[in-house]
């Protein structure tokens, strides 16, 4: 049993003193490159060389590849001294990805939200498109040691939310919607995982899965997921290996996915995203209190965690010839989940 959930990550360790925080250090202003184009193009070209010689035409670029980057190319380049700017390759044709995160970085700059990567170049029209940005500092919150750190850097994450869903929806983002929406999962949960399982016979798997479906279907959450709710802009992505944590802000990176959702939703995208599980459970009502989920929200929260969490087993479903063990772990929170269904 998980210990009772506090009313607020700011409430959860009443007896910790808060740390002082660290007074900030003037900072090199950061610039893109001389010839930000004619980098791009010797990138492009370096993505392309044979897999024997890719890495070292990148290192001779003066380009230091970032960790963490799962759907694209995203390098260091600079100096400490000088300011350091990230350099981030795109695949070609992918959803818009560069477009998206280009126009919410400008718009975020526009609006004076501090906390997001400054946009500083891109060059759309070549294949992968190129965009640069300032470099953030910290440490990934789900990594952090301390509870008290991890508890502190939820309360930046809130702050750091907060300020990215009050930017008025403007700059295309009115009709945009968000990579991943609930009008996806929706379609994913009712159409097409459904397809796909039902060409899977011989699996006690997908036997099941077929069951928890069914059920899922035949609740009514469908039905309060596809009710309108107010538009809020979006980054569009739950996943917490964004959030960067340096002792007195929480900032957040990656936007590719930026679009209008509603708040409900995508609170719930971010408890119920797989990397929740490196954050203990009992903080994360804290958190939802302090995104505003009022008592009026909880059934559209409910379903949307529900369905949050089935579309993430639809997805290791698909992997779990070589990811069973994470597919399996999602399993049993579904069926946590819509136990009561």
């Amino acid at each position: 049993m998980s210990p009772p959930a506090p009313r607020s990550v700011r409430s959860a360790t009443p007896t910790i003193s808060p740390q002082p925080q660290p007074q900030p250090q003037p900072q090199p202003q950061p610039q893109p490159p001389a010839r930000p184009g004619s980098l791009a193009t010797a990138l492009r070209q370096a993505l392309a060389a044979p897999d024997d010689e890719r890495g070292e035409r990148i290192s001779q670029l003066g380009l230091r590849p970032l960790t963490g980057g799962l759907n694209n190319y995203a390098f260091r380049w600079g100096t400490p001294s000088e300011g350091e700017v990230c350099v981030k390759a795109y695949p070609s044709g992918d959803r818009w990805r560069a477009e998206r995160e280009w126009r919410a970085l400008s718009l975020l700059a526009r609006r004076s939200v501090p906390w997001a990567p400054r946009p500083l170049w891109w060059d759309p029209h070549g294949s992968p498109p190129i965009v640069i940005m300032t470099m953030l500092p910290g440490r990934e919150v789900r990594h952090l040691d301390s509870p008290r750190e991890r508890i502190a850097a939820l309360d930046g994450l809130v702050d750091t939310l907060r300020a990215i869903t009050a930017v008025p929806l403007e700059a295309g983002f009115e009709t945009l919607v968000r990579v991943e929406s609930i009008q996806f999962c929706l379609e994913t949960l009712s159409d097409t995982w459904p397809r796909r399982l039902a060409r899977v016979a011989d699996s006690t798997l997908s036997a099941d899965l077929r069951h928890l479906l069914r059920r899922w279907s035949n609740s009514g959450d469908p039905e309060i997921l596809g009710r309108p709710a107010p538009r809020v802009f979006s980054r569009g992505d739950g996943n917490l290996r964004n959030w960067l944590w340096d002792g007195a802000v929480c900032r957040c990176v990656d936007f590719e996915y930026s679009g209008w959702s509603d708040r409900v939703f995508d609170a719930a995208d971010l408890v119920e995203h797989p990397y929740r599980e490196e954050i203990d459970d009992a903080l994360w009502p804290g958190v939802i209190d302090a995104l505003g989920i009022t008592d009026a929200d909880r059934p559209r929260f409910d379903a949307a965690r529900r369905a949050c969490a089935m579309r993430w087993a639809a997805v290791l479903w698909e992997k779990r010839g070589r990811q069973l063990g994470e597919f399996l772990v999602q399993l049993d929170r579904v069926r946590l989940l819509t136990r009561d269904l």
